[in-house]
């Protein structure tokens, strides 16, 4: 009874045999790679999320005319000959006009 089919094993025999190892394989290496990264996934942190929304920007007085376009000049926003008329402008605008 030890040795059934002439002490051998047929092609359905070595083909069910090759299957199943595969198929043990398969399920070994599976479950060490979910393992593998549920471990690795529960030492690392997530992380931190920003804000939605920015903070507010804090409340400042109000500059003075001069400074916002001396800032427009340096940013490059106008050209000398706007700044020089509208700082004019601005001077003009100080002293009333006598007459």
């Amino acid at each position: 009874m030890m040795y059934w089919n002439n002490h051998g094993m047929n092609g359905w025999g070595i083909a069910m045999m090759s299957l199943t190892t595969l198929l043990v394989l398969g399920l070994l290496t599976a479950g060490v790679v979910l393992l593998a990264r549920y471990l690795g996934h529960a030492t690392v942190q997530p992380p931190a999320r920003t804000p939605a929304v920015p903070p507010a920007a804090p409340h400042t007085e109000p500059r003075a005319p001069e400074t916002l376009l001396a800032e427009r000049l340096a940013r490059g926003e106008i050209d000398t000959d706007e700044y020089r008329r509208r700082l004019d402008a601005l001077g003009a605008a100080h002293w009333p006009a006598s007459g």
